[in-house]
C-alpha cells in the first residue's frame, strides 16, 4: 500500500483528514473542517509545508510524551502527530511525513450507497 491522505466525515458532519504511511499507520491528523474544501486546502498546506523542517514544532505533552505539530504558511497548526515513546521515534514520524506528504488523496467522506 502506498502512503495516502484519507478524508472522512465526522459524526457531527464536519471533515477531517489523516496522512497514512505505506504501512497504514497514521502519521498526521488534521483539525476538523466545516466543509470538504477546507480539508482539501489543509492537505494542500501539508503538501506545501511538509518538506520544510522549520514548519515542525517538536513538543512534549504534559505526560512527558514527545509529539509534533506541522504549521501552515500563516503559522496555524495544520496537523498533529500521535504521542511517541521517545524523541527519536517522534523524529522518525517527522521524517515519515516529509517523505510521504506528496501522497495521493482518498476521499471517504461521501455517503456509501445502499446495498
Amino acid at each position: 500500500m502506498a502512503a495516502k491522505y484519507v478524508i472522512s466525515k465526522t459524526s457531527n458532519g464536519k471533515y477531517h483528514f489523516v496522512l497514512k504511511a505505506a504501512n497504514g499507520e497514521v502519521i498526521l491528523s488534521s483539525q476538523t473542517y466545516e466543509a470538504l474544501d477546507g480539508a482539501t486546502k489543509g492537505i494542500d498546506s501539508v503538501k506545501a509545508n511538509g518538506p520544510q523542517d522549520a514548519k515542525y514544532q517538536r513538543l512534549t505533552s504534559k505526560k512527558n510524551e514527545p509529539y509534533f505539530t506541522l504549521l501552515s504558511e500563516n503559522g496555524q497548526i495544520v496537523g498533529q502527530s500521535e504521542m511517541y515513546s521517545s524523541e527519536r521515534a517522534r523524529d522518525g514520524g517527522i521524517a515519515s511525513v516529509k517523505a510521504n506528504c506528496g501522497a495521493a488523496v482518498e476521499d471517504q467522506s461521501a455517503p456509501k450507497p445502499a446495498a
